[in-house]
């Protein structure tokens, strides 16, 4: 049977899909400009200093008067300019108009964390990017993506950008346009020309050729550099009738660092998730969630299956965790560090299904694991397939406590139980530990 043993504990404090490079918008910039694209002239800090030489000596020039430059802090999420930072300083987009602003802007900026609408944890802010202004006569949007449905590229278009696209999608689909690409053939000439007129510019207009152009250039660029997805958010026209890209989220297919060993070079770990960091480095598919039961299986559909239903026997993920057909003890040992290292993971359900992968070899991963690392908390195994009576053997002769399952709805019911006891505990301030088991 399931015994409890509780004690009185002192407060405890706890700190508030498919993955694809995401980098920042600095890099999105040298990227396209490698490309051909049009950016606005533009350049990083890392400093307050630095950022204040670069307004005053880079994008201006030293006894003319003063342009007015853009300050937008590199973090990865959307939303910068109605976000706000922890310190209390309101938006991560500023406009410098005269000497000290970019110092002091970037002194409020760098170093502390940005809370937006994508972001509502916050994400620290190492770098500032400094931009010429641009003065537009028109705010466009412009994106290439994969597309399932068309099984390949997707452009989509819109003349009305400068605001959110799916607020757009939402209140007036008439003005978005796309184009499937047909990835054997390219974007066509013709192509181009409709969705440039598509976004409002005139035929035979320098506008309209320069957009051609720059489609051009950036469906070149989403093939040659593996992108998932481009999105420049807004394409300006400027009075003059330039066509530039003022603002772009770009994503690279993770499937493809070999190839673009130079671009994911760039990638930021301080901007993602710790968790995602730490299982990258074993080869470990990890997408962290917003749940209390950590989750550790084997293929992805079985994993998808796994959160399903402790979600519905009333619980809820605390990640997605799928260590493959192949993992090693050490992967296995890994994997559970990062799950008991979670503050919100209040139990952890492992289920593996034995084909490639040995049940001992899991069982095994677990066991060294809770030696190394002493996991308190507590831990529901369902086991099936190769070795699984060899596993089975391994956990029920260790001097550790677990719960083991046969069937997964019964697992999972005793996963999604256990957390709720562990949660109630934590509220009432009063330590709980498992101890025998429950072989079901």
């Amino acid at each position: 049977m399931l015994a409890l043993r509780c004690s009185f504990a002192r407060p405890r404090l706890t700190a508030g899909a498919v993955r694809h490079l995401n980098v920042h918008e600095y890099v999105s910039m040298e990227i396209m400009q490698a490309h051909g694209i049009k950016t606005p002239n533009c350049s990083v800090a890392s400093t307050p200093e630095e950022a204040e030489q670069i307004f005053l000596h880079k994008l201006n020039k030293p006894g003319t008067p003063l342009l007015d430059v853009v300050i937008k802090a590199q973090v990865l999420s959307g939303g910068r300019g109605l976000g706000h930072f922890k310190s209390g300083f309101k938006g991560g987009v500023h406009m410098v108009t005269k000497a000290g602003q970019a110092r002091d802007f970037a002194k409020s900026m760098l170093g502390e964390e940005l809370v937006t609408k994508q972001a509502p944890n916050g994400i620290i802010c190492n770098k500032v990017l400094l931009m010429e202004r641009m003065y537009m006569r028109n705010e466009m949007y412009l994106s290439i993506l994969m597309d399932r449905a068309s099984q390949g590229p997707l452009m989509v278009a819109s003349p009305r950008g400068g605001t959110s696209i799916e607020d757009v999608a939402a209140t007036n689909p008439e003005v978005i346009f796309t184009q499937p690409i047909d990835i054997t053939v390219g974007l066509t000439d013709e192509q181009a020309q409709r969705m440039a007129g598509n976004l409002g510019l005139e035929p035979g207009s320098e506008g309209h050729a320069q957009a051609v152009t720059l489609m051009k250039n950036l469906y070149n660029m989403f093939i040659a550099c593996d992108c998932t997805q481009v999105e420049v958010n807004p394409l300006a026209e400027t009075p003059s009738g330039d066509i530039v890209v003022c603002d772009a989220k770009v994503n690279f297919d993770d499937n493809a660092e070999f190839r673009q060993t130079g671009i994911f070079a760039r990638r930021d770990t301080t901007q993602e998730d710790p968790r995602e960091v730490a299982a990258s480095e074993y080869d470990l598919n990890y997408i962290g969630l917003d749940g209390n039961i950590g989750c550790m299986v084997n293929g992805a559909g079985l994993a998808m299956s796994t959160m399903d239903i402790i979600q519905l026997k009333g619980g809820s993920p605390a990640n997605f965790l799928d260590v493959g057909g192949g993992a090693s003890e050490q992967q296995v040992q890994k994997a559970f560090e990062i799950l008991n290292a979670d503050p919100k993971v209040k139990a952890i359900l492992v289920n593996i299904f034995g084909g490639i992968m040995r049940c001992d070899v899991i069982a095994n991963g677990i066991l060294n694991a809770v030696k190394e690392i002493g996991i308190s908390k507590p831990i529901v195994i369902r086991l099936q397939g190769t070795n699984v009576d060899k596993a089975k053997t391994l956990i029920e002769g260790s001097p550790y406590r677990m719960i083991l399952a046969d069937d997964l709805e019964a697992a999972a019911e005793k996963a999604v139980g256990v957390a709720e006891i562990v949660a109630q505990a934590e509220k009432i301030e009063v330590d709980v530990k498992f101890e025998g088991f429950n072989n079901l």
